[in-house]
């Protein structure tokens, strides 16, 4: 495999651009998916009936921990790592995984470090992933198993056919899902032209656009997982999410109290970056609720910046426009906001003429009319849908 043929290097945990500790977990399976080099060497070493301990990248700290062994710096191939793991001793390859650096060493990581592995291979692994920051995979000859460390974390890698299996399971989950949310938010857009909104109404589509990125962030997982086997799933969960994005960010917008973001404004910001902040705030707050939160509507009401007794669900509430407007065909962002602005509402954009339009700054005539048959369209659609 040619160097821009590979996938990026996983990186070290708390270098620069190293990421997360999520970010670097990804980017670790990312590396050992099906279809790359080296997934490809720790198969032959599985199926040679032997060991194996390989590095995954190497600075001062990982030389340190290394002794014995040869100093090779030759290009990193499946059958070079697979003979060189016959060796009594560990694999040393760089961060982009291009070259092999060193061969049959001896790793003496501290000793004080604590790990829950019994198998001398894997608590070096995992002592050496907590020292260094760098993943260490291990390839266990008894139990024929691949593992995986992380910044201590341990994750077998399965085969390819397991994984589908979940992965598929969760994707069926994922229409469902999304055949439902789709049913909620059409029947929102109807009670917004009759102006019948309420925060229950618009908490159960924001549970259900939460219920379907976390089903999608799991899939995503796999995905990464699967490496070259996963394209075709990639594939299907991106025609399903697609919009999915954009829609939650839409709903907070549209919906968010003006009262919401408090003291926490910073003084002397505008009123747009103080409106894209509360809707930061309440983004992050929908991502934060764990799976039984997500399922009381009262608490997804609250993070939304709404009441969640009883009564707080059933008030009326008023959409901005923003969603509605974003549906309208080539009609650019900074438009859109100029109408919100402009008009304060939903209902007040419903009854604007192309006259009232075109008093908007950027408006002119042509997109005036646009903009009205548009929204009028729209407008029957939706109450076609809701009551045929």
């Amino acid at each position: 495999m040619a160097a821009s043929d590979r996938p990026a290097g996983p990186g070290r945990a708390g270098h620069a651009g190293g990421g997360s500790a999520d970010g670097l977990l990804r980017a670790s399976l990312s590396a050992v998916a099906p279809g790359t080099q080296l997934r490809d060497g720790l198969e032959r070493i599985l199926r040679g009936n032997t060991g194996g301990l390989i590095v995954l990248g190497v600075d001062r700290t990982v030389e340190s921990l290394c002794t014995g062994g040869f100093v090779l710096d030759v290009e990193f191939t499946a059958t070079r790592l697979r003979e060189l793991c016959k060796l009594d001793g560990a694999v040393i390859v760089d961060r982009d995984i291009t070259k092999i650096v060193r061969a049959g060493v001896q790793l003496v990581p501290d000793a004080s470090i604590p790990t829950e592995e019994t198998g001398t291979r894997h608590r070096t692994a995992q002592r050496v992933s907590i020292q260094t920051g760098f993943p260490v995979v291990s390839v266990s000859q008894s139990m024929r198993l691949i593992a995986l460390y992380v910044d201590g974390q341990r994750r077998v890698l399965e085969d390819s056919g397991a994984i589908l299996s979940r992965a598929n399971q969760a994707l069926a989950t994922l229409e469902r899902y999304k055949l439902r949310f789709d049913e909620v938010a059409g029947t929102l857009s109807a009670l917004e032209i009759e102006d019948l909104v309420t925060v229950r109404d618009v908490a159960a589509v924001a549970q259900r656009l939460e219920m379907v990125r976390r089903i999608a962030a799991e899939i995503a997982e796999y995905v990464v997982e699967l490496g070259t086997d996963g394209r075709l799933l990639s594939l299907q969960l991106d025609e399903l999410i697609a919009g999915v994005e954009p829609e939650r960010q839409l709903i907070v917008r549209d919906y968010l109290p003006e009262s919401a973001a408090g003291g926490a404004e910073a003084a002397g910001g505008g009123a747009g970056g103080k409106r894209s902040r509360r809707v930061g705030t309440a983004l992050a707050e929908l991502d934060a609720l764990t799976h039984a939160e997500l399922l009381e509507l009262p608490i997804v009401a609250r993070a939304l910046g709404h009441g969640a007794s009883p009564e707080a669900l059933d008030g009326a509430v008023s959409p901005r426009g923003f969603r509605l407007l974003a549906k309208v065909p080539r009609l650019p962002g900074l438009v859109i906001d100029r109408l919100v602005d402009h008009f304060g509402g939903l209902q007040k954009l419903l009854a604007a003429s192309v006259d009232d339009l075109q008093a908007v700054d950027g408006v002119g005539e042509t997109r005036a009319r646009s903009v009205r048959e548009g929204l009028s369209r729209l407008a029957e659609s939706s109450i076609l849908e809701r009551y045929v």
